[in-house]
Parts: structure tokens; C-alpha cells; sequence
């Protein structure tokens, strides 16, 4: 079989390919807890098109478990957008590291102005691939540690902003993180953040088994707490804007889901070790 590996993609943009295959398998089954048919249909496209070879991730033998945390994320990450655009449905949505990802589509209510936003290599593939959206989907073509995006909103203007980071922050230093985030916080003073953070414990266990996956990186940061990153703003010295608060955070059996129903028995220990979980701020 010949490669068709897009040697255009970093490792790092690659895992975008897992989440999308992983989305779209899902999207067919009877009892699917995503419905994506543009996940379903993107998948063909690429392998059709010779722009990626999926046996790559079939190789991989991901459990049904793992996949299942990843569907489990998107999914939660949608209901914290819906939630967001039911209490502001004329809000900004930043998707920060959007990779192939249709969230737009799936939460569109007809009013919300959604950015798209990832490094060019990603956007140039999803310019390739999907295209403009619509009017109210725009794309971001940058890094997100590059500030000129930012420039992308008005200062006059400061309608409610809700960022989405999925899969992204854990790449990053604490040092890039904590200086994005406090970015935020003062440009957009009471906007709200999601993102999803491994542990420290989960950090140095992906990176101890890093040679044993195919299509992964290294990751770079973790924290135990929501609580450590509402330290990082000091109110005191930003009077007007406040500080940073942990609305709340979500885990895998935070709630019930049949089908983690075989693995319950984690329940206890994912609660002692938090792999990852899933983070809501206001900031200000």
C-alpha cells in the first residue's frame, strides 16, 4: 500500500486525524453518543484522496475505552458550548486548536459569531478540505502563542467570548499557558475558558509510553486543581477586570454513561489520579 501520509502535518497536528477518525466511527454506530456525518464523510474524502492512510491509526489498536474518552470529551466540550450560546446566543466562540473538528456545525443556533482557529499547515487542510463555513465561521490561520489574532476583535466592541481549547493546552509550557490565559484575561475581562488538562502524574505516564504510539508527541504540562490557575490573576492589580474562578470541572464517571459501565470499577482510582479533566473559568 503506498504512504499517504501528509508530510505536511507536525506530530502534534496529526492527533487531529485520531480525533476526527475516532468521531466518525462513533458517528455510525446505532447507539452513537456524536452525530457527525461531516466527521463520516471527511474520513472518506481523505483516504479517497490520498491525502492520509488510516490503517496508520488502525495500527495503533486503540482499546474501546480510550476511544470511547475521546467521544466522551468532544461531547462534553459541545454541551459547554451549547450552555454558553443558551445564556449569550449573540457570543464570540473561540475554537482554539480546532483541527478538523465540526463543533461549529453542531452548535450552530443561528446567532453565534464562531472563529476557527489553528496553525496555518491545519487551516490550509481545512480550507482544503470543508472550506469557508458561512458567514459567521471564520478561520484563524496562526499559532494561538501568536498574539496578532487577538487583533481579530475590536476593543470598542466586547460582547461575551467563550474560549474552547480541546487537546491543545497540555503541549504548551505552564509558562505559554499562564501567559495566554492572562492575555485573556485582560482583553476580555468576564469571558469564559474550557479547556482539558492532563495531570502531572498523566504527563509523565504519556511520555514514559511515547515510543510505543505512532502518532503522538510529548506533552509538556499538568496540573491537579482548577484552583492552581485561579491563582495566576491578581486581582489587586487589575481592580476592574477581577480575578479568575473555576465555575466547575467535569471527569469521565462525573456522570453516568452506560457504556463505561464494564470500567466502573476505575471510578475510584481515576478520582485519585485525575488522567485528565475537563475545566470551566470565568475570567473576571
Amino acid at each position: 500500500m503506498p504512504d499517504m501520509t501528509n508530510p505536511n502535518l507536525s506530530s502534534v497536528s496529526e492527533t487531529l486525524l485520531i480525533t476526527l477518525y475516532i468521531r466518525a466511527v462513533e458517528s455510525q454506530r446505532p447507539d452513537a453518543l456524536i452525530k457527525d456525518e461531516i466527521a463520516e464523510a471527511l474520513v472518506k474524502k481523505i483516504s479517497n484522496d490520498g491525502l492520509y492512510d488510516f490503517n496508520r491509526i488502525k495500527s495503533l489498536h486503540l482499546s474501546e475505552a480510550n476511544k470511547l474518552a475521546v467521544i466522551l470529551r468532544n461531547r462534553e466540550f459541545d454541551y459547554y458550548a451549547w450552555d454558553f450560546l443558551t445564556r449569550h446566543p449573540n457570543a464570540v466562540v473561540v475554537h482554539i486548536g480546532c483541527g478538523l473538528d465540526t463543533r461549529f456545525e453542531r452548535v450552530d443556533n443561528g446567532q453565534v459569531e464562531w472563529y476557527d482557529l489553528d496553525l496555518p499547515e491545519v487551516i490550509g487542510l481545512r480550507r482544503k478540505l470543508i472550506g469557508e463555513t458561512g458567514r459567521r465561521c471564520h478561520l484563524l490561520s496562526c499559532s494561538v502563542l501568536n498574539g496578532t489574532w487577538l487583533d481579530t476583535f475590536s476593543a470598542r466592541v466586547q460582547p461575551p467570548f467563550l474560549f474552547i481549547a480541546e487537546g491543545v493546552f497540555m503541549y504548551f509550557t505552564e509558562a505559554q499557558i499562564k501567559s495566554l490565559v492572562l492575555t485573556l484575561y485582560d482583553r476580555f475581562p468576564g469571558s469564559e475558558l474550557v479547556f482539558d488538562a492532563l495531570s502531572p502524574i498523566h504527563v509523565w505516564r504519556h511520555n514514559l509510553q511515547i515510543h510505543t504510539f505512532k502518532v503522538a508527541d510529548h506533552v509538556n504540562w499538568g496540573i491537579w486543581r482548577g484552583q492552581e490557575i485561579e491563582s495566576w490573576a491578581d486581582p489587586s492589580t487589575s481592580p476592574k477586570v477581577g480575578g479568575i474562578r473555576l465555575l466547575d470541572e467535569w471527569g469521565f464517571f462525573d456522570r453516568p454513561e452506560p457504556r463505561l459501565a464494564y470500567i466502573r470499577w476505575l471510578r475510584p482510582i481515576e478520582a485519585l489520579v485525575r488522567t485528565i479533566r475537563i475545566y470551566h473559568f470565568q475570567l473576571g
